[in-house]
């Protein structure tokens, strides 16, 4: 077999592959003793009748797209090895000629990986911003635990206050036109942690037990439904029960019977710990992500459109999946970012995903960085507890879907170069710069 190479426009080689009459003719023969085994031929079994028979009954064409799709796939993948290609996309013919007793031509064209310049990614000096514990944030991880497991009581005999949780029934409109999911009847309400619109919770404190009154607010710009967003709208609103939460002592006898603790003193140990562990997690991931970012910066590559455009096909489905999950409309999201902006920055993404990809590969390559059994098991412990399925069935899911292994192996191999770049340069955690605001409320 003759392979000859020539680069086609980015990254898209041309391979020009000669095949030997030989190879090509008994592929041909092959080919014949295949179809012949399902042909009805008149005073022939099956798999029995010559070959001038079989050719006049099926066509010499049909026989050698058979011959092809049998002996193709074998001399690809020689003629890429061989010539050490490495490919991103299965290769697809453009032509051939092929006449039985001749050589066979075969042209196709294949997608290779571009090339990577790495810049400096080892050795560099980085700084990140401390992910500091707020001064009252043991103070507000007691009163939340106080709040989870407070008691709730009616009451009768004063206005509702900003703490209390109230049951009520709300009719809105826009424009005097009912809004549409926009009523409810004996509706739980917590005043102090509503996820309804802002400043509606707010005009509910300091009424009484069965007031009625209206309320005006105004939908925020980003909100979800075009009809609404950025409208205000009035709500006719009825009190008809008010709570409040009756929060237990912080003693050692709570604190017993919360968790495994013996005092408030062993509580309180346990949430500081749990507060460093969470900002040495904090800063050893932003640590990464700097130095990430900054290999990634001075890394050079030229992406192909081609590649960007499976890649913005690729995302496009996840986005769809992800919102279709959220219960909000696809085509809502594009009218609202605009057609030709939400293609932008699809694409942009997809260019920053392929390029994190190729990077990462090609410094695990530079620095032989290897892919374990071990790292593997830790992937599939850490998917296994996140949905709270057996390792078993999960290997029985890659069974049926490869691709969950393939991403897999991607996740690991990501993790250990991001573990070999952190290892290999110097970043250093300071102090978190002021904001603004913060220098303001200082100087007055």
């Amino acid at each position: 077999m003759q392979v000859s190479l020539e680069n086609e426009k980015e990254n898209v080689v041309k391979m020009d592959i000669t095949v030997s009459a030989k190879e090509a003719a008994d592929a041909y023969n092959e080919a014949v003793k295949r179809i012949s085994q399902y042909v009805n031929v008149a005073g022939f079994r099956k798999g029995k009748a010559p070959r001038e028979l079989i050719e006049r009954q099926v066509g010499i064409e049909r026989i050698k797209q058979e011959a092809l799709e049998g002996l193709m796939p074998k001399v690809l993948s020689q003629a890429i090895d061989e010539n050490k290609l490495d490919v991103i996309t299965q290769p697809y013919i453009t032509s051939y000629d092929f006449n039985v007793g001749n050589d066979l031509k075969v042209t196709a064209m294949v997608e290779t990986r571009p090339e990577v310049t790495l810049g400096e990614y080892k050795g560099m000096s980085l700084q990140v911003e401390d992910s500091p514990i707020e001064p009252d944030a043991l103070d507000k991880a007691l009163e939340n635990l106080r709040v989870r497991h407070a008691e709730t009581k009616i009451v009768t005999d004063r206005a509702t206050l900003a703490t209390d949780i109230v049951k009520i029934d709300f009719d809105g409109s826009v424009n005097g036109e009912k809004i549409n999911g926009g009523e409810g009847k004996n509706y739980p309400l917590d005043l102090g942690h509503s996820n309804f619109i802002p400043g509606f919770a707010e005009q509910l404190v300091g009424k009484n037990l069965n007031d009625e009154f209206d309320i005006d607010v105004t939908f925020p710009e980003e909100y979800h439904d075009e009809k609404l967003k950025g409208q205000k709208a009035t709500f006719k609103v009825k009190i008809n029960e008010i709570s409040e939460r009756i929060l237990p002592e912080l003693t050692d006898e709570f604190v017993a019977k919360v968790g495994p603790f013996k005092t408030v003193d062993d509580l309180k140990a346990d949430i500081q710990k749990y507060m460093e562990q969470t900002r040495e997690n904090a800063n050893k991931t932003n640590s990464e992500n700097e130095v990430f970012k900054k290999a990634i910066a001075n890394a050079s590559v030229t992406i192909p459109q081609s590649m960007i455009d499976r890649e913005a096909k690729s995302l496009m489905a996840e986005y769809k999946n992800r919102l279709a999950a959220q219960g909000i409309s696809w085509e809502m999201v594009v009218k609202n970012q605009g057609e030709e902006e939400f293609t932008k920055h699809l694409n942009e993404d997809a260019a920053t995903r392929i390029k994190n990809s190729l990077v990462i590969d090609k410094i695990a390559k530079v620095e032989e960085i290897k892919l374990e059994r071990a790292d593997l098991d830790k992937k599939f412990a850490e998917l296994s507890a996140a949905y709270r399925i057996s390792q078993q069935d999960l290997y029985k899911q890659i069974g049926k879907n490869p691709e969950i292994l393939s991403s897999l192996s991607q996740q690991a191999m990501n993790d250990k170069v991001r573990d070999f770049l952190l290892s290999n340069n110097t970043v250093e955690i300071i102090a978190p710069k002021k904001s603004k605001s913060s220098k303001k409320k200082v100087e007055e």
